[in-house]
């Protein structure tokens, strides 16, 4: 995957997207993320990989001072539509290399964006680059074990030229950044727990 072929695939994916990943299983899932956000009133919250803004229809985003990014114009646009007149803002721009200054954020959710990216490592950091001290970060997304079956090795080729990665691990995400993050929830939310919801707290001061 590479952002040329995720913004060629995303603009296919646009018109269909809520169809799919925002209704049965996939919105009973998003639901659990939202039902008690740790959140307060006024902060300010970053939605990575906003997409069509599904996840924007579960919070009172009256309450916060949202800011929504992705890297396809098309989902963009479409999350634009729905919240015309709301103050959240909306940027197009890459996940793995964002314009914001260091700990611009109270929270970052990023949902089902680290199985996207062409480097999702590069993106997680990026995430906690922006990302307040103390400050909590949700994500919601698919993820491998650290043994993949033969079948899934087989199919992972042909599952990324449709948009997404069946092979990332979050454990090895973890590792390589737990000096700057501490996991405070790691729930299966569907399909025996290929997604999860991820809550982690960025250390520091």
């Amino acid at each position: 995957m590479n952002n040329r072929w995720n913004e060629i695939i995303y603009k296919l994916w646009s018109p269909m997207y809520d169809r799919i990943f925002n209704t049965g299983k996939f919105l009973e899932a998003r639901q659990k993320l939202f039902h008690h956000p740790p959140f307060h009133p006024h902060q300010r919250i970053l939605f990575v990989g906003v997409g069509t803004g599904a996840d924007l229809e579960l919070l009172d985003h009256t309450q916060f001072q949202i800011t929504a990014i992705d890297y396809s114009g098309d989902m963009l646009q479409k999350a634009k539509d729905k919240f015309k007149d709301t103050t959240i803002e909306f940027i197009q721009m890459d996940a793995q290399q964002m314009s914001f200054t260091d700990n611009s954020f109270d929270a970052v959710i990023g949902s089902l964006i680290l199985s996207v990216v062409p480097d999702p490592d590069r993106c997680m950091k990026e995430m906690i680059r922006v990302l307040k001290p103390q400050g909590t970060m949700i994500i919601f997304d698919k993820f491998s074990p650290s043994k993949m079956s033969l079948i899934k090795r087989m199919v992972r080729p042909f599952v990324k030229i449709m948009g997404t990665d069946i092979g990332v691990n979050f454990e090895n995400l973890y590792e390589q950044n737990h000096k700057a993050i501490i996991l405070k929830e790691n729930e299966p939310l569907l399909f025996n727990g290929m997604y999860r919801k991820i809550i982690l707290t960025k250390t520091g001061r």
